[in-house]
């Protein structure tokens, strides 16, 4: 399945052929023209690109003949907002562990405004929450990088945190999991991630909610670490502060034996690990000893995939009564889980391998025991007798406090900063921000090594800087060889003709449901590649002018992996206690 998206045939023996007749669709194959294969390889792997343009010093303060602002000074990012500087917002902090209302709370507010806009950061979670203002009568759109569905009457929006609206008024407006943003401890000196977000580059998004939705009512639900940093902040806005404390809402028993056997495995179990390869092989292993069968959630299967298998886990009646997942159950899923077993507490987070923070620790223990479940008690263990200290020891402590938080420029300053240098493409713009910003000492530039590495690519290609910038803020994981290509391609063809035909970039041939782990993580990165063409086409709808083709083709993948997860037995399960489950792996 070497990069492909392959045509199914009209039979099929795993029942695909229903969904096909129902929606008259068919996957295609994914190629890549030759020409863009080296481009891509030009751009994107260019490390230093920078060397390339040369180290001549700039005017970083556009003065002489075109301005003497300071594009580079953003020590005061509030004044980048002035319809909510124009606000005295009521700015409410709810926060405690996970599990203890605080979001409900928030959301009951919601519900009872004339007006508001919940922001999350994950379409789970703004899906969950349209779903649930719809359901009370409280008609509400949805509004997601990749989807809009607006419902007729609507004065709510549930949003993901890149897509909040900060030209419009509200009555009430919530962030939700405020510390995903707020997330540089000077204790750690490291920026932790939550779950699969990486908020080390996601963090000014929450930045830029947090200064600039306009709302009468402010609500930030989080983590008690976050408190003094937003306090901080919001000195210089004007907004009144309120802070409430939350205690959760069911016990959280640390156990003091660890998980020895597949044996001991029981239903309601959620096995934490950290890889995909540790995933599967726990998998196998459990559902070889004929007990029970498990449901698998992790960051990079498609977001639809991952809530098929917490809603097949929620069900009681269902076999599927083990969870195998990794720490992307942190946020975003309602899930019926007694025990969190942690097969490991080091991670590889993209960069090293290191001790899961005292944050992260608690974020994925406090997800069992959800209250009014099945499991009103929750529990927490380990595989490893020597991990136990370090688990016990992280639930009792107080998280970091959170020190600075995540900061961009606006597009706009990048603009005029272009304007005032006409021959620098978008990657040396990024580089002089990143080196040269000015910050006040509540703030961190985001990291946009991700960013530069696409703005490397696109600066080959004849394009104004407000198309680069499309580009290079879009949902691609550029480090994916099969993503990064589907990238390479759009942009190229957009930048020829204008127009990206679906067609040009899938052909057709005949596609099988994955065999192998490997081929599973080729089908969900070209499920990411449907996804990059339908947020591209929210915003250049006449050039990506095949939305519907790709969701549906985005659905039939989301089909052939859920039949591989459903199919899956051909891991050579490994001893449970194994020290080879404590292979480091990204995924």
């Amino acid at each position: 399945m070497a990069y492909s998206l392959l045509r199914i045939r009209k039979v099929s023996p795993f029942g695909i052929s229903r969904v096909l007749q129902a929606d008259k669709a068919s996957l295609w194959r994914f190629h890549l023209e030759p020409e863009c294969a080296q481009f891509l390889r030009f751009g994107v792997f260019t490390r230093n690109y920078g060397k390339i343009l040369g180290s001549s010093n700039y005017d970083f303060t556009g003065s002489g003949p075109t301005s003497s602002f300071d594009f580079t000074d953003l020590t005061c990012p509030h004044t980048w907002y002035p319809i909510a500087r124009r606000k005295k917002r009521k700015v409410i902090l709810h926060v405690g562990p996970t599990n203890s209302g605080k979001t409900y709370n928030a959301l009951k507010q919601l519900e009872r405004s004339s007006s508001g806009v919940y922001c999350g950061p994950l379409r789970l979670l703004a899906w969950e929450v349209a779903k649930r203002l719809n359901k009370a009568n409280v008609p509400c759109d949805l509004i997601t990088g990749q989807e809009k569905d607006l419902v007729e009457g609507a004065n709510h929006k549930s949003v993901t945190v890149e897509m909040a609206d900060v030209t419009s008024v509200y009555d009430c407006a919530i962030i939700d999991e405020i510390q995903a943003s707020l997330a540089f401890t000077l204790a750690e000196e490291e920026i932790r991630q939550l779950t699969m977000v990486g908020c080390k580059q996601r963090g000014f998004s929450f930045t830029r909610a947090l200064l600039g939705i306009a709302a009468n009512e402010l609500h930030l639900c989080g983590d008690p670490a976050v408190v003094p940093l937003v306090e901080d902040i919001l000195k210089v806005t004007g907004d009144d502060v309120e802070v409430l404390t939350y205690e959760r809402l069911s016990p959280l028993v640390p156990l003091k034996v660890p998980v020895r056997s597949v044996s001991d495995i029981k239903t309601g179990d959620c096995l934490v690990t950290f890889s995909r390869k540790d995933i599967y092989r726990h998998k196998n292993t459990i559902e070889k000893a004929g007990k029970h069968l498990c449901s698998v959630v992790y960051g990079s299967l498609p977001p639809e995939t991952r809530t098929a298998q917490a809603t097949r886990f929620n069900d009681a009646t269902n076999d599927f009564d083990v969870l195998v997942a990794s720490d992307a159950i942190g946020m975003g899923l309602n899930l019926n889980i007694s025990r969190i077993i942690f097969s490991t507490l080091e991670k590889f987070d993209g960069t090293e391998t290191r001790d899961l923070t005292v944050s992260e620790i608690k974020q994925i223990a406090g997800r069992a025991g959800r209250f009014r479940s099945q499991f009103p008690v929750g529990e927490v263990t380990c595989l490893h007798k020597e991990d136990l200290p370090l688990l016990h020891s992280s639930l009792k402590s107080p998280s970091p406090i959170i020190e600075r938080a995540g900061l961009f420029p606006t597009y706009d300053l990048l603009s005029r900063y272009s304007q005032a240098h006409p021959k620098l493409g978008l990657y040396k713009i990024l580089e002089h921000f990143v080196e040269n910003a000015k910050l006040s000492s509540n703030y961190f530039i985001s990291n946009v090594e991700d960013m530069m590495k696409a703005a490397a690519l696109v600066d080959e290609l004849p394009l104004k800087l407000q198309d680069k910038y499309l580009f290079v803020v879009s949902p691609v994981d550029i480090n994916d060889e099969i993503s990064g290509r589907g990238f390479a391609q759009f942009a190229q063809n957009y930048s020829k003709t204008r127009v990206v035909k679906l067609r040009e970039i899938l052909s057709d041939d005949t596609v099988k449901v994955p065999r192998t782990p490997t081929e599973l993580k080729e089908l969900e990165s070209i499920h990411k590649v449907l996804d990059l063409y339908v947020w591209l086409s929210l915003r250049l709808e006449d050039s990506f002018p095949d939305r519907e083709v790709a969701a549906s083709q985005k659905s039939i993948c989301n089909v052939l992996i859920e039949q591989f997860l459903e199919a899956n037995r051909l891991i050579s399960p490994i001893p449970f206690s194994s020290k080879k489950l404590r292979s480091r792996r990204k995924f």
